[in-house]
């Protein structure tokens, strides 16, 4: 991610915030926790997902490295071959 995006996701994250707290305050109630523990969960959620598909991305590219190896491997084996 490059530091343009991520400057301009924390700016709107701070916009966000800012608005909510002030409903909050105009309303006089003060209680972010249901807010904050929905937001909390979904973020696991997206951490979970997020997880799900690194992984499934990490062994794509393990066996896209095996057999990158083994026709590295025959290579060698036929010019070993031919030179003998």
């Amino acid at each position: 991610m490059n530091d343009g995006l991520k400057c301009g996701l924390f700016l709107v994250a701070g916009m966000a915030l800012g608005a909510l707290s002030v409903v909050a305050l105009s309303k006089g109630k003060l209680d972010f926790r249901p807010v904050a523990s929905d937001l909390i969960s979904r973020g696991l959620d997206v951490k979970d997902a997020l997880a799900g598909k690194l992984e499934a991305m990490k062994e794509d590219l393990e066996d896209i490295a095996a057999a990158a190896r083994q026709k590295s491997d025959k290579r060698k084996t036929e010019a070993a071959g031919e030179k003998a």
